[in-house]
């Protein structure tokens, strides 16, 4: 809904920075996929609404929602055609913009950016380390991965009444908040025991992407867990 007025969007074949383009059909405006905002056109500014996804496995995620309607469109067969792609170095079609070798160039991270501050996490610190409480720009966050899916999500700490929770992790993507002893799915962000039952923590808005897409768009971001 932008405007009061419902839009229907497509992918336009284009992209900035390796990253999909998308058009709206009413005013074919050119969206960044990363932004989640107008580029070019007659919207150019407008920011559409986050809405808080997660990339997972399709038995992970009939598990948690178990009534899903799954669309199955494109590509069917025994060979993924993407396959080569993701197991190359090559950073797609036109190249890097920014050239930063703290990671490598198809590295996954969980990127969160907020105000002018961004921050990357990357898979392979969040395997070794999969709750880390952080902050960025004065907003208190912890990060949660399940490795076994390849799972990532990111909620504020701060709670309504303003305390600050600590989480440390209890595996398979569920954590402890050490202030209160409360058990939490950390994927889904919601206490399933202890004195916090029922409590559902709010979503920041956190982007699953490859190196250098991340760091092309974002290219002062600071990475966790690796040595600048």
């Amino acid at each position: 809904m932008i405007n009061g007025e419902e839009n229907t969007f497509g992918v336009s074949g284009k992209l900035i920075r390796n990253v999909l383009v998308m058009y709206d059909r009413e005013t074919e405006s050119l969206w960044s996929q990363l932004l989640g905002e107008a580029v070019s056109g007659d919207l150019q500014g407008t920011k559409l609404e986050y809405l808080p996804s997660i990339m997972t496995t399709w038995e992970e995620w009939q598990k948690m929602h178990p009534d899903t309607l799954a669309i199955v469109k494109g590509y069917s067969g025994n060979r993924d055609p993407y396959l080569d792609y993701y197991r190359s170095n090559s950073a797609g079609v036109i190249g890097r913009t920014t050239n930063d070798e703290r990671l490598a160039t198809k590295e996954f991270v969980v990127g969160v950016s907020v105000d002018e501050e961004a921050i990357a996490f990357p898979f392979s610190v969040l395997n070794e380390e999969p709750v880390v409480n952080d902050e960025i720009s004065d907003l208190p966050i912890v990060v949660v991965f399940d490795p076994a899916p390849g799972t990532g999500a990111v909620w504020e700490r701060e709670m309504a009444d303003g305390e600050v929770l600590n989480f440390v992790s209890v595996g398979e993507g569920m954590m402890e908040d050490v202030e209160t002893g409360s058990l939490w799915d950390g994927i889904e962000g919601v206490a399933v025991a202890g004195e916090l039952e029922g409590t559902k923590l709010t979503a920041v808005k956190s982007t699953l992407s490859f190196w250098f897409g991340w760091v092309d768009f974002y290219p002062d971001t600071r990475l966790y867990g690796v040595e600048e």
